[in-house]
C-alpha cells in the first residue's frame, strides 16, 4: 500500500516538530526516516498512524484521505522501542491479543487465530516459545514478538518506532540483518525510524534525511551516502572530516595552504572570496610523511595540511589513525586505511605529517545556515 503526506505541520507550544513535510511512500518498500533527536521523524510515524493529529496536511493511505480516520480504522501495525508486551500473557497470548480484541463480526475463528499465530511465531522463529512469559525472554526475543504481535491483525502498512534502540550492538545487528529478511518475504509497506545512520543505510529500501522539522534528502542509500546533498547529510550520514576555508582562483584556501581543485570539480563553479566548507570522509584522506628536512615548513600550498598523528587503532583488516592539525585550531581529523598501507608507510604516533584529499565535496556557507556551525571540528 503506497503512501503519502502532504503539507504536514505539527507544533508542540512554540516548538515546531513539522513544518510542512511532504513525502511519498512506495508500496512494498522499506523507508527509514533518519535524523537526530528532535527533527521530526517520531511525530511524523505517528501521525501516519493515527497517534497523533497534525495542526495542518493531509495523510493519504493508498490515495484516500485518511486524516480523519481512527486508528483502528487504518489497518497499522506498530511496533515500539520497548516492546509493549503484556507482561501477564504468554508469549501466544500477545501475538493473538489483536486478533482477540477485534470486533465479533471480524474476529477470525478460534482455530484460525491459532493457526495464524503459530505461523508468525515460526516466521520469526520463535514458536518454541509460545508458552513462556516476556520476562523469560532475551531483548531481542521480545523485539521479534512485538513484531510478530504487530503482523497478527495483517496490518497494510508496518510502522517502527526506534524498534531496536534498547538492545545492546551485537542483538542490533543480527536483528538488522533479520528484519530486512523478512520484508523480502512479506513485502510489505514500512516505515523505520531511526537515528543509527548505519542501521537505516543497512536496513531500507529508501532513506528520507530530516533535520529540524524539515526533509533535507531522500534517496537509496547508496545516493544519499555518496551524493550527499547538505551540509548537514554529509556531517550526519558517517565519519567526516572538514576544512572551513575560501574559494581561490577555483580551489579552496585554508589559513596555509590550497587543497586542489581536481578533488572537488565543484569548486571551479563558486565565486573567488566564497567562504565554503570541504567535506572528506576518513577513506578520502592520504596520510603524506615529512621529511625530517621539510618538517616545520608550513608555508608550502602544494602539499596539503600540516597536522600531526597522536593515535593508531590498528584493529581488524581496517587501521584508524587520529591526528590534530599544528595549525592554530588545532583541529583533528581521522584516517581510515587498510593495515598493509599503514605498514607501508611506516606511520608512528606522534609523527608530523600531510593530509590531502583524494575527493572531497564543497558548499558554499551561508551565515543562516541551519546545520553550518553544528558540526564541530574537524571530525
Amino acid at each position: 500500500m503506497s503512501i503519502e503526506v502532504r503539507g504536514i505541520h505539527k507544533q508542540f507550544g512554540n516548538f515546531v516538530a513539522l513544518d510542512d513535510v511532504s513525502l511519498a511512500f512506495p508500496g512494498g518498500q522499506l523507508t527509514a526516516l533518519l535524523g537526530p533527536s528532535g527533527c521530526g521523524k517520531t511525530t511524523l510515524l505517528r501521525i501516519i498512524a493515527g497517534l497523533e493529529t497534525a495542526d495542518r496536511g493531509t495523510v493519504l493511505l493508498e490515495g484516500e484521505d485518511a486524516s480523519s480516520t481512527h486508528v483502528r480504522e487504518r489497518q497499522v501495525g506498530f511496533v515500539f522501542q520497548h516492546y509493549a508486551l503484556f507482561r501477564h500473557l504468554s508469549v501466544f497470548e500477545n501475538v493473538a491479543f489483536g486478533l482477540r480484541v477485534k470486533p465479533r463480526k471480524q474476529r477470525p475463528a478460534e482455530a484460525e487465530i491459532r493457526k495464524r499465530v503459530h505461523t508468525l511465531l515460526e516466521l520469526v522463529q520463535l514458536d518454541w516459545l509460545a508458552d513462556h512469559l516476556p520476562a523469560q525472554l532475551s531483548g531481542g526475543q521480545r523485539q521479534r514478538i512485538a513484531l510478530a504481535r504487530a503482523l497478527a491483525v495483517e496490518p497494510r502498512v508496518l510502522l517502527l518506532d526506534e524498534p531496536f534502540g534498547a538492545l545492546d550492538a551485537k542483538v542490533r545487528k543480527e536483528l538488522r540483518r533479520w528484519l530486512r529478511r523478512l520484508h523480502d518475504e512479506l513485502h510489505i509497506t514500512s516505515i523505520f525510524v531511526t537515528h543509527d545512520q548505519e542501521e537505516a543505510l543497512e536496513v531500507s529500501d529508501s532513506v528520507v534525511l530530516m533535520n529540524h522539522g524539515h526533509v533535507e534528502q531522500i534517496g537509496t542509500p547508496q545516493e544519499v551516502y555518496q551524493h550527499p546533498a547538505t551540509p548537514f547529510v554529509y556531517g550526519f550520514l558517517g565519519a567526516v572530516n572538514y576544512f572551513h576555508g575560501r574559494i581561490e582562483a577555483g580551489r579552496v584556501r585554508l589559513e596555509e595552504t590550497l587543497l586542489h581543485a581536481d578533488t572537488a570539480p565543484e569548486a571551479g563553479s563558486l565565486t573567488t572570496g566564497a567562504s565554503v566548507t570541504a567535506f572528506v570522509r576518513p577513506h578520502e584522506l592520504d596520510i603524506v610523511p615529512e621529511d625530517a628536512g621539510d618538517e616545520g615548513n608550513e608555508a608550502n600550498d602544494a602539499i596539503g595540511v600540516a597536522a600531526r598523528i597522536t593515535r593508531i587503532l590498528g584493529f581488524g583488516a581496517l587501521a584508524r589513525i587520529e591526528l590534530v592539525g599544528r595549525s592554530a585550531d588545532a583541529q583533528h581529523f581521522e584516517v581510515e586505511m587498510s593495515r598493509a598501507q599503514l605498514v607501508t608507510q611506516g606511520l608512528h604516533e606522534g609523527q608530523n605529517v600531510r593530509l590531502t584529499p583524494s575527493r572531497m565535496k564543497v558548499f558554499e556557507r551561508e551565515d543562516n545556515e541551519r546545520d553550518g556551525n553544528e558540526l564541530g571540528a574537524g571530525i
